[in-house]
């Protein structure tokens, strides 16, 4: 019973932080939610910050799942990079949770939420970076700085997805790969 009601708090505080963002959720909204007392919450959450940190540590473990699962070990290095960011920027989308805390972070700059989606961009920067290293070591790729590269990366796919579109006709997934293979992996291949 105990794991149940955990349960329902945490799925209450998701839509509550989703709905209100993280700065305007309160306990009572979430004990509302999840039809408990107040109290109830606090034998399981010491407060708000423990409470967002479950959450948002599912959140990028979910992410970061889904990009593993989107990669192809019989596909190039170049085909999965694409696919591991498509994945993981999908996911962002289409995901309500990021969508507000990327609204509160950008309106609000509440501090809380500025270090989760600081550990959110880390956690892809990391994850691009280590496929990166191995491309290097199976020599798929010259050797160049994965840290960088991974941040460059990164940077070009949010520009190509978020900021093209803010004012354009959104661009295909295989215009995506096109421009990244003209503009990157050219440059990069062996």
């Amino acid at each position: 019973m105990g794991f149940d009601r955990r349960q329902e708090i945490l799925n209450a505080a998701t839509k509550s932080f989703s709905l209100f963002g993280y700065k305007a959720t309160t306990m009572d909204q979430v004990a509302k939610l999840a039809n408990v007392g107040k109290g109830t919450i606090y034998t399981f959450f010491k407060n708000k910050e423990e409470l967002f940190d479950e959450i948002t540590t599912k959140l990028i473990s979910d992410m970061e799942m889904a990009a593993t699962n989107a990669i192809n070990p019989s596909q190039s290095f170049q085909e999965n990079v694409h696919l591991a960011l498509y994945s993981m920027l999908e996911f962002r989308i289409e995901h309500q949770l990021t969508i507000k805390l990327f609204q509160e972070e950008r309106d609000i700059g509440t501090p809380v939420v500025q270090q989760v989606m600081k550990k959110l961009e880390r956690t892809i920067l990391n994850f691009i970076k280590e496929k990166i290293d191995r491309a290097i070591e199976k020599n798929e790729i010259k050797p160049c700085d994965s840290e960088i590269t991974a941040f460059i990366l990164l940077k070009l796919y949010i520009a190509l997805i978020f900021d093209w579109e803010r004012d354009r006709e959104p661009l295909t997934k295989k215009e995506i790969a096109n421009l990244f293979d003209l503009y990157i992996f050219k440059g990069l291949s062996n």
